[in-house]
């Protein structure tokens, strides 16, 4: 059970820090935080159908708020996005001839 609860503590942690950074507008930390969180619950799920009734209680009952919070979060960032498309520039190097050597 303590194992259990020091993963769901480092799970609400993480949730912590990525709504701090969040706030902060540091939104990479905050998803890599966020990320965190989610790869401690989602590890809690895999292990579920082997917890006893009290740890399932208790992983419930703190996982499902915790999940809440968690979603929230990722809901206020922004989504990633590639690079803007933008207008090419001209560069004159790639209108002049190579210069091949021979004196001209």
């Amino acid at each position: 059970m303590d194992a259990l609860l020091k993963e769901l503590a480092g799970a609400s942690m993480a949730v912590g820090e990525g709504e701090e950074a969040i706030e902060e507008g540091a939104h990479i930390t905050a998803r890599d935080r966020l990320d965190d969180a989610a790869a401690i619950l989602s590890g809690l799920r895999e292990r579920w159908p082997q917890l006893s009734a009290p740890e399932r209680t208790v992983v419930g009952k703190t996982a499902a708020p915790l999940r809440a919070r968690l979603d929230a979060a990722l809901a206020r960032l922004p989504k990633a996005s590639a690079l803007r498309e933008v207008a090419a520039e001209a560069d004159p190097e790639d209108e002049v001839e190579p210069d091949d050597g021979t004196p001209g």
